[in-house]
């Protein structure tokens, strides 16, 4: 973050998604084919009890929560211990809902047993910020613990907001990402009376007959860290986050900016930030939801950006469907292994890209490249715009 002062350094990072826990798992399905047939995508199986001391102490956990406390066991884990006052280890969270399972249950229960059968526990459980909570509160981290809530934009304002804390001096580490299950059958019907689920149960981010997401659901937990200190500990350096912005359309409650203005400014601003020209940038993680509004205005923006079919993008939500808040945490976990593996991942269930779009999207196989600066994108109902951009790391 130019001019901010510390670099950022990621140390360390885990993922919980449909198509895989852990981070090798979900790379495997990240090249994979994806999902076809289903209106959510969701964890098969998911079983809790290793990531907690007790069976209780798990079903006082809304699913979200227990998301965001696998993946942060993992991220943990990668980057050792951290020798910081723990007042400078802070947890910036992010999640579009929250806790929607438990409120929805608990509504039931209500319904059909009486409030005095209601769960003492719903509030903790449903509330938003429990998943940012839980976190610090598990590992004794006392420094700023706020959550962002801004619908699919969260985890990535979230990162951005993280990675600040530390440019500026007021952390020395803060744990940041994104959690969401809130696939319910009440939400599904909100999402689908909307039009905004696909009619096909297929997700194609920027094909041609697009018609809506499939909603998903998943955790992504990241370490971040000011370099130097992370380089005088010896932990090992994963990427740097150097650029983040944040605007808003103002315009529509769910529909983007006509023309994705909204969207063209938040990357400018993430570029501006970050002290980097748009050909500095190798890769574009784009939100791509597989809605016809949301993709041909982040489309267009990319476009007014970086120029036509300049720089390689991709969509993961064919593999990992929608997962609202937990979105840009998902996708910069997809990065980062983007920078590993040296190959950008298929846009899946993408086959014929919109005429009207010029972008390049990556199709069918992953694409192998050099790993360079990317800019990864997430855009919420409300006009909520983020942008942050990673980097390999460099000495």
């Amino acid at each position: 973050m130019q001019g901010a002062g510390h670099r950022i350094a990621i140390t360390g990072y885990g993922v919980v998604a449909p198509c895989g826990i852990g981070k090798e798992a979900f790379w495997n399905g990240l090249i994979g084919p994806g999902f076809t047939g289903l209106r959510s995508i969701e964890l098969q199986d998911w079983d809790p009890l290793p990531y907690f001391d007790s069976p209780k102490d798990a079903r006082r956990s809304d699913r979200c929560e227990q998301f965001a406390l696998a993946a942060a066991g993992e991220a943990l884990a990668q980057s050792g211990t951290l020798p910081y006052d723990s007042s400078r280890i802070g947890t910036i969270f992010g999640t579009g809902i929250g806790g929607l399972r438990t409120l929805e249950e608990q509504v039931i229960v209500r319904f059909e047993k009486g409030e005095r059968r209601v769960s003492p526990f719903l509030v903790p459980m449903m509330m938003s910020n429990a998943s940012g909570a839980a976190i610090s509160m598990r590992y004794g981290f006392q420094g700023p613990a706020e959550t962002v809530c801004t619908a699919c934009a969260a985890s990535t304002h979230a990162i951005g907001n993280a990675a600040r804390l530390i440019a500026w001096g007021r952390c020395d580490a803060v744990v940041t990402g994104g959690s969401e299950s809130a696939a319910t059958i009440t939400a599904l019907a909100g999402f689908a009376n909307m039009t905004a689920l696909s009619s096909t149960l297929v997700s194609k981010p920027f094909d041609a007959t697009r018609d809506g997401f499939i909603m998903g659901e998943g955790a992504a937990v990241f370490v971040l860290e000011r370099l130097d200190m992370a380089i005088a500990r010896g932990a090992h350096i994963i990427a740097e986050i150097v650029g983040a912005a944040s605007n808003a359309d103002a315009h529509h409650i769910t529909a983007p900016s006509p023309g994705g203005v909204g969207a063209t400014r938040c990357m400018q601003l993430a570029l501006e930030d970050a002290g980097l020209q748009a050909s500095d940038i190798k890769q574009i993680n784009a939100h791509g939801t597989s809605t016809p509004l949301n993709d041909s205005a982040e489309a267009q923006a990319i476009a007014a950006v970086f120029g036509d079919r300049s720089v390689p993008v991709v969509s993961i939500k064919g593999v990992t469907g929608h997962p609202l808040g937990a979105a840009g945490a998902l996708e910069a976990a997809a990065v980062l292994l983007s920078f590993e593996k040296s190959l950008i991942p298929p846009t899946a269930g993408t086959t014929v890209i919109d005429p009207e779009m010029n972008i390049d999207v990556v199709l069918g196989e992953p694409r192998s490249w050099t790993p360079g600066p990317t800019i990864s994108n997430n855009f919420g109902f409300g006009g909520h715009n983020g942008s942050v951009i990673i980097a390999p790391y460099k000495q």
